[in-house]
């Protein structure tokens, strides 16, 4: 189109959910991220996939389970459904913090306050209400990049995360947890991600906001140029 690309901004698909969705409202807790709970490989539709036997949890991991009640709540996270959720646009802008290091970072991440279904003023699961905030929602995130080598990747938040590169899981932050980290240096990982220097890659990236007591996210990464897929 000769318009100008913006690399440093990620578009991004919010879906907003009542309090008393049964996967959302603090209808489950755990204490640290609980890997697995969606399969090695993006799906079809270009959506994780809900992993029904994800497997032994870490060693002194404490949490409800299911983290997921199940495949036909978890199809709700990241498709548009009538009354069940509510598509808005977004974007992330990241910044430049140290010279080849980009950022985005918020310790109060509620991108739909006063937006979508509104505020939790209804009772979620634990008889909470935030009139303030709008803390059940979910966050997607379809780019791709040069990978060129070099690269490194960290996310840092809570809740659930999960990001792909090349279709295959990458970072693996899911569940109801505190604020939590994880870095993939694509060098170290390139084998297992089938990723080539010079080549285009998507990335995908699911994010799920649960309880409304705390939200942080942050990205940091030296790749300096994200393109829409």
């Amino acid at each position: 189109t000769g318009e100008p690309v913006k690399c440093d901004t990620l578009p991004v698909v919010y879906r907003d959910f009542k309090p008393l969705h049964t996967d959302f409202g603090c209808h489950m807790y755990g204490n640290g991220a609980r890997p697995g709970l969606v399969m090695q490989m993006i799906g079809g539709d270009n959506k994780p996939v809900y992993n029904p036997n994800p497997g032994a949890a870490p060693p002194g991991w404490n949490g409800s389970v299911p983290q997921i009640t199940s495949a036909n709540s978890y199809s709700d996270w990241y498709n548009s459904k009538d009354g069940i959720n509510m598509e808005i646009a977004g974007e992330l802008m990241l910044t430049e913090i140290m010279p080849g290091i980009y950022s985005f970072s918020s310790n109060n991440f509620y991108p739909l306050t006063g937006m979508g279904f509104g505020n939790n003023v209804t009772p979620n699961w634990a008889n909470e209400v935030y009139p303030d905030k709008n803390g059940s929602f979910t966050t997607e995130i379809h780019t791709q990049f040069i990978y060129n080598g070099g690269e490194v990747f960290t996310f840092i938040g809570d809740d659930d995360l999960w990001m792909f590169i090349n279709g295959k899981l990458a970072i693996d932050l899911g569940g109801l947890h505190p604020p939590d980290t994880q870095t993939v240096n694509l060098d170290a990982e390139a084998a297992n991600l089938g990723i080539v220097k010079g080549q285009v890659y998507p990335m995908d990236i699911f994010h799920a906001e649960r309880h409304s007591t705390g939200s942080n996210f942050r990205i940091d990464t030296t790749i300096g140029c994200f393109v829409p897929q």
